[in-house]
C-alpha cells in the first residue's frame, strides 16, 4: 500500500473549496494509475497470454470510472476537474500525487509478476488486506501507512459533515457525465447519498471490504485481480472450508502467464531515450500528440462538454494502437521501444 502526504488531509479542513482540492487530487490520484497500468498491458504481445490482458484491462477501465465519478462529484460541488494540464501527468518512475517521496516508486514497465507484486498490488492493497492461503507480498515494510481507501474516507466524512449545514450541491447537473459506463446513467451525483454511494463504489472496486474480497458487482476486487495474476490462480470460494478458516483460496483455474509473450520493451523511456528524426521518435511524438488529446478531451467532458466523450474514447484506441506498433519496434537486438506518456506541448 502506498503512503500518503499529510498534505493531501490537510485540504480536508471543513471548507468546500478544501474538498473540492481534495477532489481534484483524487482525480490526479487515479489518473496516476493508468499509464502504468496500460503500458504493462500493451507490452502484451497480440494473442498471448489472454485472461492475463482480460483482467488488467478490466482494472484499467473501472481506473477511468473511478475518475468519472471524481469528476462528477467535484461538479456536483461545483468545481472545476483540471485535466488539461502538463502537471496532471506524473514523472515516470516516481511517486504517485501526494505519496511520499520515500514510499512507493512507479515506473512505465513491461508486465512481469515483480512489477504486479511490487508496484501494482501495493497500490491498490487495502489497509488489511485478507490473506487467503498464501500471505501478503505486498508492501508489508511500510509504517503505518495512510492509504488511498482512507483518503476517499476523509472525503466522505467531509462531505456529510458540509452538507449538514449547508447545501453543497449547487452544480450544474448538465455538467454530469451520465454516459460511457453503465453506472453512470443511475449513479447521478446530486446530493450526499448519491456522492458517499460513488465512493464507497470507488473504494470497494478498488479494495474489496473488510470481509470480502469482491466488489459490489461480485467480482474480486483490484488487489485480488492483481493478485490472482501474481499466484496463477483464480481467486474461489474455498473448496475446503474449516471452521474460523478462509472463505476464499486461490484455487480455481489456472490463470496462466508466459513471460514469452511479453514484448522487451524499454523502461521508463522518455522522448529523450530516442534520437531526433528517427522513425521511433517520430512514433512516441505521435503517441504523445493522441495522449494529449485525449486529455484534452478529457477535459472537455468534465467541463461541460459530456458529449464529447465519443472522440476521447476514440483516441483511447488509437493510443492502443499506437503502443502496439512501438512495442513492436526494435532499438536493439532483445529491446523494443514504448510510449513515454508525456505531455505534448504542440497540441492545440
Amino acid at each position: 500500500m502506498i503512503q500518503l502526504k499529510s498534505e493531501l488531509f490537510a485540504d480536508l479542513n471543513g471548507t468546500i473549496d478544501g474538498l473540492r482540492r481534495a477532489l481534484q487530487s483524487a482525480i490526479e490520484l487515479e489518473h496516476s494509475t493508468i499509464p502504468p497500468y496500460m503500458y504493462a498491458l500493451y507490452s502484451v504481445q497480440p494473442g498471448k497470454n489472454r485472461e492475463v490482458v482480460q483482467l488488467i484491462r478490466s482494472i484499467v477501465l473501472e481506473e477511468m470510472l473511478h475518475m468519472a465519478l471524481d469528476c462528477n462529484i467535484l461538479n456536483a460541488i461545483d468545481g472545476l476537474p483540471r485535466i488539461d494540464d502538463p502537471k496532471f501527468i506524473p514523472v515516470y518512475p516516481g511517486p504517485l500525487p501526494g505519496a511520499v517521496e520515500s514510499g512507493l516508486i512507479v515506473p512505465l514497465a513491461p508486465l512481469s509478476k515483480q512489477l504486479i507484486r511490487d508496484v501494482f498490488m501495493v497500490i491498490e492493497e487495502p489497509e488489511a488486506p485478507l490473506n487467503f492461503p498464501v500471505r501478503s507480498l505486498a508492501a508489508e515494510s511500510l509504517p503505518a501507512p495512510i492509504t488511498i481507501g482512507q483518503f476517499y474516507a476523509g472525503i466522505k466524512k467531509q462531505i456529510q459533515q458540509l452538507s449538514e449545514s449547508t447545501n453543497i450541491f449547487t452544480g450544474n447537473p448538465a455538467r454530469q457525465l451520465t454516459t460511457g459506463f453503465e453506472v453512470l446513467q443511475t449513479l447521478r451525483i446530486a446530493d450526499a447519498g448519491s456522492a458517499i454511494a460513488a465512493i464507497e463504489l470507488i473504494v470497494a472496486q478498488g479494495e474489496g471490504s473488510a470481509t470480502s474480497p469482491l466488489d459490489p458487482e461480485h467480482e474480486a476486487a483490484h488487489y485480488y485481480r492483481y493478485a490472482e495474476i501474481f499466484y496463477g490462480k483464480k481467486l474461489i470460494p474455498n473448496p475446503d472450508p474449516k471452521p474460523g478458516g478462509p472463505e476464499f483460496a486461490y484455487g480455481g483455474h489456472t490463470i496462466s502467464f508466459d513471460p514469452r509473450g511479453i514484448w522487451p520493451a524499454i523502461s521508463n523511456p522518455k522522448s529523450s531515450s530516442y534520437g531526433a528524426g528517427t522513425k521511433v521518435r517520430d512514433l512516441n511524438d505521435t503517441f504523445n500528440g493522441t495522449y494529449t488529446r485525449f486529455l484534452k478531451s478529457l477535459h472537455l467532458v468534465f467541463n461541460g462538454k459530456p458529449d464529447r466523450l465519443g472522440p476521447a474514447i476514440g483516441l483511447m484506441e488509437s493510443l492502443k494502437a499506437q503502443a502496439l506498433v512501438m512495442m513492436s519496434h526494435d532499438l536493439v537486438p532483445g529491446l523494443t521501444a514504448g510510449p513515454s506518456f508525456e505531455y505534448h506541448p504542440g497540441i492545440t
